[in-house]
């Protein structure tokens, strides 16, 4: 029922006269559109509780964007690392002989580096340096969130992705990884914690 018919039914009710003998028949009949007007206005209602509900919920969805802008930063500083371990090997080339892989050479620490080398790795796992604890488990967190939208209930699932990939770089390097990757796997699961407690309900 329209808003219009509604206004004219109720303004023709309020200014019109009727005798008594009709004004039973005429009470009826408004009761009867009464009825049917409450009725209606019940049905009017319940969608449009419905769409509030409906309109309430929250859909997630990936950051692509930022997905991409990480990946790409990522990329930038993985090749820039690589060039710095292989000028380092250019140099070396008896250690690196000796090692099976790249990942062996490097965990062996049986090579040396020049001054220019060791300052720019020193400033890279520094405190605030892009492969550092802070940097490097906020960027996780960054890319965790990105992919699954925020959405809360996701937050578990990515933390287990987080600790399986944790244990296959493990398996790449060879055993155990630095001091800096075991804080940094602390800190991420820090921040999982974090973000599970911002999220948990209160009610339960």
């Amino acid at each position: 029922m329209s808003v219009n018919n509604v206004t004219t039914t109720q303004a023709a009710s309020a200014y019109s006269y009727t005798a008594p003998a009709a004004a039973a028949k005429s009470g009826e009949t408004s009761d009867a559109k009464t009825t049917t007007a409450a009725e209606e206005t019940g049905v009017v209602y319940e969608p449009s509780t419905e769409a509030q509900t409906s309109s309430a919920k929250k859909s997630y969805t990936p950051d692509t964007e930022l997905i991409n802008r990480l990946k790409a930063e990522a990329d930038a500083r993985t090749a820039q690392f690589k060039d710095l371990v292989e000028k380092l090997i250019a140099k070396q080339s008896t250690a690196y002989g000796n090692a099976t892989d790249i990942w062996s050479f490097l965990r062996s620490g049986d090579y040396t580096v020049d001054a220019e080398t060791k300052a720019q790795a020193q400033k890279d796992i520094a405190e605030d340096g892009y492969w550092g604890v802070k940097q490097t488990s906020d960027r996780i967190i960054q890319f965790a969130t990105a992919l699954t939208g925020g959405d809360p209930d996701k937050i578990e699932e990515m933390r287990e992705a987080f600790k399986k990939g944790y244990k296959q770089a493990e398996k790449t390097w060879g055993g155990e990884l630095p001091e800096i990757s075991k804080k940094t796997y602390d800190e991420v699961l820090k921040k999982f914690d974090e973000m599970a407690a911002q999220n948990a309900d209160p009610t339960k």
